[in-house]
C-alpha cells in the first residue's frame, strides 16, 4: 500500500496537467464515395470495367512509407470505393512498368507473400481499432483485426469477403467486395469512417500509403484518412451458424492385456459454432462441443526449473475478439485471462495398483461456451465469456473389475471485461472480473480450489497529440478451498511460502482462502522524433493467485524497469533503418531483498539489401533466486553475461535463411548456455514453400537443483553438475493448389538428454563464490545403486545410508507432425483432411543424441490420428 499512496496522487496530477492539451487533428485525406443506386453492382472479376465504377472518382497520390518515408514511390496506386445496402466495394489499379516482373507467390490465407494491396477500415473511427483486408496479386486473402492503435494485429479473424485480381499491360488490378455484416458501424444517417491503404512493391520491398503516416507517428489507426459519403447505411446484424461433422480414427501400438490399448479407436462427433449479431456493435458467439483437431500441436519443451510453460492460444473460438478480453496486468505473460485453462488436461491422477490398467482423457471436454463481445460507437468495449467444462473420469480395470475415478469436476468459467474510451479517444478506463467455480463432489479432488475470483481496473491517458502517455492497472485475487488445497497453493512454485529464510512468509495449514494484489504503473514517450522512453513499476504480492483461469509465473515480486531507444527515420549509408535500445531492471521481494539488477543493450539494423542484423547483450551483476531451491532458502547465482546475434537474409528471395546464436556464461564458469538456430526456406515455385529450422543447444550448470531431503531432521538441498544437450527441428511444407485449397505439413522431432555428476549439498546459498555455496560429496559418501537406479548417500560415513537420490539422468524424445489439407469450397465453409503422428518416449541418457533420435523415433511405431472434418457456414 506504500506504493499506492505515492503513485495515486501522481496519476491525478498527470491527468489534470495534460487534460485539454490535445492538439487538433492534422489535415486528413478525404475520399467521397457514392452508392451504386439503381446501377448494378460491380461484378467481382478483377477487371474494372463495370458501369458503376464510373460514378466515383479515383484517388491516389500514394506516398512512400518504407524505406524512405515521405518520398515518391517507385510505382503509383489508385483506388475507388462504392457501396450499396449489403456490400462495400473497392477497386484498385496498381501501376507497374514491368508487368512480367510482378511476383505472384501463393500462400495459405494470411500469408502476405509477393505483391499485395491492403485496405484498413476504421468503421467506428475510434482512432484505436480497424478491420484489415489484404489482397495479393495471386488472389490470396489476408485479414485481421487491428487494436490498440496498431500495436496489436489479430490475424486469426477470418471474415467472409470476395476477391479477384488481374494482370494487364499497365500492372495489376484488384476488386474487393466486403459484406457490411462483417463490419461494425453506427446507425447514423451519414457516417465518416477512417480509411487507409498500403501497397507492397515486392521487388524493392517498398511500402507506400494513401494517407501519409510518419515513422515517428504516435500510432497507426489514429492517423488514418477519412471515407465520406456513406449515407443511409443500415447496420447489419450478423447471424452465422456453422455446424461441423467429424470422423476420427486413432491407431497406436497395442498393449497386451490392456483393455484401453486395443490398437485403434474410432469416433464420430459433431458440434456447432454460431455467431449472432445482437446489435451491429455486439456479437454473441456460441460453441457446443467444439473440436480443435486441426489446430497445430504445441512445441515440445523440457522444464527443469519447475515453472509452468506458457503456450499461445490457437483455438478459433477463443482467438476471435481476444483483444477485448486481454488483461496483461504486468510485464511478461501475466494475464488475468489465459484461455488455455479452459479445456486443459484433467488435474487428478489416481494411484494405480499393480497389475491394473488406467486411461485418462487428454483434455477436459468443453460442453459449451458463449462469448458476448464488441465495441460500441460510444467507445464502450464489452466482453463476457461463459464456459462450462464437463466431468472427466479415469477408467481403471483391476482383476477384471472396472471402476471410474473422477479426475476433473464440473467447472464453470466466467470472464467479464469492459473498457470506455473518452477525451477524444485519448484516454480509457476499464475493468475485468473473472470467476472459476468447481463442483468437487469427492475428497479425492480436495487439492483443487472450489472457487477463484479476480478483479482489476486499468486506465491509460495520452496527451500532447499522443506523444506522451501514462497508464496503470490494479488487480486483486481471492481463492477458496479446503485446507489441503490452500496449503498446496502456498507451497507451489508460484508462491513458495515454505522458504526457510523468508521472514515475511509462513505456511498456514489452517487457512481456507488467500487474497492478494498486483499492478503496474508506467509513463513514457511513444512518438515524435528519434527517441522513445518509458519506465514502470510492477508488484505482485505473495498471496496473489491467478492460475485457475489466468497466468501467473511468480508472486512476491516488486520490479522497476526503464527503457530508452533511438530509431532512425531515414535511410543512411548502407542502412534502411536502425533501432538501438537500452533497458535496466531491478527486482525485490516483499521482504525488501535485492534480488536482481540487469542491464541490456541491443540494436536492430535493416540493410538496404533487406538483410537484418540483431545483436544484444545482457549483464546481470546481481542475481538471486527465491525459487531455485524450490522451497528452500534464497539462492545466489553468479553474475553472468548474455550475448546474442541474429542474421536474417532477404525475405524476397526464393531461397532465404537465418541464423541465431545465443550464449550465456556466468562468472567462474559456474553456468553456461549456448544455442544455435538455423532457418532455411526454399520456394522453388510460387505454389510451394519448404522450410527447415534446426536448433541445437548445450546447457552446462554446475549447481543444478535436483531434490530436497533431510538428514538428522535438518533439510538437505541437493544440486549437481548438469550437462544437457537438446536438438529439435521444425519442418514445414506449404503447397497451395489455389488460394482456397492448401496442403500444409508440420513436423518436429525433439530430443533432450541430460547427465548429472558431482553431487553436492547446499551449505551457504548466498556465498559470493559458487563453490562455497555447496559441499561436494566425496567417494566415501555417495554410491550409485544400479539395480535400484538411485544414489545412496552416507553423509556421516558410518556405513549406513542416510538418504537416497533417484537417478536424475534423462533422455526425452518426442516427434509430432500434422498433415492438413484445407479446402474452402465456398466462402466460410471448409473441409479438413488431417493426419497427425506422435511419439513420446524416454530413451537412454548414455546414448548419443543422434542415435537416440534414430532408435526412439524411426525405430518405434507412432500413434496416428486420421480426421475428416466438414463445416458449413449458414448466413442469415
Amino acid at each position: 500500500m506504500f506504493y499506492l499512496k505515492k503513485i495515486v496522487p501522481l496519476v491525478f496530477f498527470v491527468l489534470q496537467l495534460s487534460y485539454g492539451q490535445q492538439a487538433p487533428k492534422p489535415n486528413r485525406k478525404v475520399y467521397n464515395t457514392k452508392s451504386t443506386g439503381t446501377l448494378p453492382p460491380p461484378v467481382i472479376d478483377g477487371i474494372l470495367n463495370d458501369e458503376s465504377w464510373n460514378i466515383v472518382e479515383w484517388t491516389g497520390d500514394y506516398i512512400e512509407n518504407l524505406p524512405d518515408e515521405n518520398t515518391e514511390p517507385i510505382e503509383q496506386t489508385k483506388f475507388k470505393v462504392l457501396y450499396d445496402k449489403e456490400f462495400i466495394y473497392f477497386g484498385f489499379r496498381c501501376y507497374d512498368k514491368d508487368p512480367k516482373g510482378i511476383v505472384k507467390r501463393l500462400s495459405r490465407r494470411d500469408g502476405f507473400e509477393g505483391d499485395w494491396i491492403e485496405i484498413n477500415i476504421s468503421s467506428h473511427y475510434d482512432q484505436l481499432t480497424a478491420f484489415s483486408f489484404a489482397a495479393s496479386v495471386a488472389g490470396v486473402k489476408s485479414d485481421g483485426f487491428i487494436s490498440d492503435n496498431g500495436k496489436t494485429w489479430e490475424g486469426n479473424w477470418n471474415p467472409i469477403w470476395y476477391l479477384k485480381t488481374n494482370i494487364d499491360n499497365e500492372g495489376w488490378t484488384a476488386e474487393i467486395k466486403i459484406p457490411l455484416s462483417q463490419l461494425k458501424f453506427s446507425d447514423a444517417p451519414e457516417q465518416v469512417w477512417g480509411l487507409q491503404s498500403t501497397r507492397r512493391y515486392f521487388r524493392t520491398e517498398e511500402r507506400s500509403l494513401w494517407q501519409r503516416i510518419p515513422l515517428d507517428a504516435p500510432g497507426w489507426v489514429s492517423e488514418f484518412g477519412e471515407l465520406h459519403g456513406l449515407k443511409g447505411l443500415s447496420p447489419k446484424r450478423q447471424i452465422e451458424v456453422q455446424p461441423f461433422l467429424l470422423t476420427k480414427l486413432e491407431t497406436y501400438p497395442k498393449e497386451a492385456g490392456n483393455p484401453f490399448k486395443t490398437g485403434n479407436d474410432f469416433q464420430v462427433n459433431g458440434g456447432l459454432d454460431a455467431k449472432i449479431g445482437i446489435t451491429n456493435d455486439l456479437t454473441l458467439n456460441l460453441t457446443i462441443n467444439p473440436d480443435f483437431g486441426q489446430v497445430e500441436a504445441d512445441p515440445a519443451a523440457i522444464v527443469l526449473d519447475g515453472f509452468q510453460v506458457f503456450y499461445d492460444e490457437r483455438r478459433p473460438f477463443f482467438v476471435e475478439n481476444r483483444n477485448i478480453f486481454n488483461y496483461t496486468f504486468a510485464d511478461d505473460q501475466d494475464n488475468l485471462f489465459y484461455s488455455r485453462r479452459i479445456g486443459r488436461n484433467p488435474n487428478g491422477q489416481p494411484n494405480l495398483p499393480e497389475d491394473a490398467f488406467m486411461t485418462i482423457p487428454v483434455n477436459t471436454t468443453i460442453l459449451g461456451a458463449a462469448k458476448f463481445s464488441g465495441k460500441t460507437k460510444n467507445g464502450w468495449s464489452i466482453g463476457v465469456l461463459e464456459s462450462v467444462t464437463g466431468k472427466e473420469y479415469a477408467k481403471i480395470q483391476e482383476n477384471n473389475l472396472k471402476r471410474e475415478v473422477l479426475v476433473e469436476p464440473l467447472t464453470n468459467y466466467l470472464v467479464g471485461r469492459v473498457q470506455k474510451d473518452f477525451n477524444n479517444r485519448n484516454s480509457y478506463i476499464g475493468g475485468i472480473f473473472t470467476a472459476t467455480n468447481r463442483n468437487l463432489e469427492t475428497d479425492f479432488l480436495n487439492f483443487m480450489h472450489t472457487s477463484a475470483y479476480t478483479a482489476g481496473i486499468d486506465f491509460r491517458h495520452n496527451w500532447n497529440n499522443r506523444k506522451y502517455y501514462f497508464r496503470g492497472n490494479f488487480v486483486t485475487s481471492k481463492i477458496e478451498g479446503s485446507q489441503e488445497a490452500i496449503t498446496a497453493t502456498q507451497r507451489n512454485m508460484t508462491h513458495l511460502f515454505q522458504r526457510t529464510d523468508a521472514g515475511h512468509l509462513q505456511v498456514d495449514t489452517e487457512r481456507t482462502s488467500l487474497t492478494g494484489t498486483g499492478g503496474q504503473f508506467e509513463i513514457g514517450k511513444s512518438s515524435v522524433g528519434n527517441w522513445r522512453y518509458r519506465g514502470y513499476l510492477v508488484w505482485r504480492s505473495p498471496e496473489l493467485e491467478l492460475n485457475d483461469i489466468g497466468f501467473l509465473r511468480q508472486a512476491d515480486e516488486i520490479k522497476q524497469y526503464t527503457f530508452l531507444s533511438y530509431e532512425t527515420l531515414k535511410p543512411f549509408g548502407r542502412f534502411r533503418k536502425v533501432t538501438t535500445y537500452f533497458d535496466q531492471t531491478s527486482n525485490f521481494d516483499f521482504e525488501g531483498n535485492y534480488n536482481r539488477m540487469q542491464y541490456m543493450l541491443g540494436s536492430d539494423a535493416v540493410f538496404k539489401n533487406n538483410w537484418n542484423l540483431i545483436v544484444s547483450a545482457i549483464y546481470k551483476p546481481v542475481n538471486y533466486s527465491n525459487s531455485m531451491l524450490q522451497g528452500g532458502p534464497r539462492f545466489r547465482y553468479s553474475e553472468d553475461f548474455f550475448k546474442s546475434i541474429t542474421i536474417v537474409s532477404d525475405s524476397r528471395k526464393k531461397f532465404r535463411y537465418s541464423m541465431a546464436f545465443y550464449n550465456n556464461k556466468a562468472k567462474n564458469n559456474s553456468f553456461s548456455y549456448s544455442e544455435i538456430n538455423i532457418g532455411l526456406i526454399y520456394q522453388p515455385v510460387n505454389a510451394l514453400t519448404l522450410s527447415v529450422n534446426p536448433s541445437l543447444s548445450s546447457n552446462k550448470n554446475k549447481l543444478q537443483y535436483i531434490t530436497q531431503t533431510s538428514f538428522n531432521t535438518e533439510p538437505r538441498y541437493i544440486t549437481a553438475n548438469l550437462d544437457q544437450n537438446t536438438f529439435s527441428t521444425s519442418i514445414r511444407l506449404d503447397y497451395n493448389i489455389n488460394p482456397n485449397f492448401t496442403i500444409q505439413y508440420y513436423g518436429q522431432p525433439f530430443i533432450s538428454k541430460g547427465k548429472y555428476n558431482q553431487f553436492n549439498k547446499v551449505i551457504n546459498p548466498v556465498a559470493a563464490y559458487y563453490k562455497d555455496r555447496v559441499s561436494l560429496f566425496d567417494q566415501d559418501q555417495i554410491n550409485f545403486n544400479e539395480s535400484e537406479n538411485r544414489y545412496e548417500v552416507d553423509e556421516d560415513t558410518n556405513g549406513s545410508t542416510d538418504y537416497t537420490i533417484h537417478n536424475p539422468d534423462f533422455s526425452f524424445v518426442q516427434f509430432r507432425s500434422n498433415l492438413v489439407a484445407r479446402w474452402e469450397y465456398i466462402p466460410g465453409s471448409e473441409i479438413f483432411f488431417v493426419w497427425s503422428q506422435g511419439i513420446t518416449s524416454n530413451g537412454n541418457p548414455n546414448e548419443k543424441l543422434i542415435s537416440e533420435l534414430n532408435s526412439q523415433i524411426l525405430g518405434r511405431k507412432p500413434t496416428n490420428t486420421f480426421l475428416i472434418k466438414m463445416t458449413y457456414r449458414f448466413l442469415f
